[in-house]
């Protein structure tokens, strides 16, 4: 694992929001604005991007956990702007707080955890989980 962000250190990824990023559910749409479980994807997408550029070839980054403060609803077609902020790095664990915004109004805050891993370990756990279920 490469050490190449401190606390601190931030990262940013901006989306439009688009119909498949609605509320909608098997018994169909709910509202037509951009989904909690979307807005919860694209936070954990904006902290990962941190992980891409700390993990060596033989590793992978694995979410621990998740956290979303759903503040404002943000229309299909508005640009949300996620920024992720590093508040904690302990050996391979990275933990991120994240604010995602429509212009100058906040849409969500939150805090989302990854751990990296080597890729033969994580198989291992996966493997073993799937025998457990058979």
């Amino acid at each position: 694992m490469k050490n190449v962000f401190e606390i601190g250190s931030v990262q940013t990824y901006e989306i439009i929001v688009a119909a498949k990023d609605t509320a909608t559910f098997d018994s169909g749409r709910v509202h037509p604005v951009y989904a909690t479980f979307a807005l919860g994807r694209d936070a954990e997408w904006c902290c990962r991007l941190f992980v891409l550029e700390m993990k060596e070839d033989d590793e992978e980054g694995i979410g621990t956990f998740l956290s979303v403060e759903h503040k404002q609803p943000a229309l299909i077609g508005e640009k949300v702007k996620f920024i992720a902020i590093v508040s904690k790095l302990d050996r391979n664990e990275i933990i991120c707080t994240y604010e995602a915004f429509v212009g100058q109004r906040m849409v969500a805050k939150g805090e989302q955890g990854q751990k990296i891993l080597k890729k033969e370990r994580l198989e291992k756990l996966f493997n073993d989980i799937s025998q457990l279920n058979n």
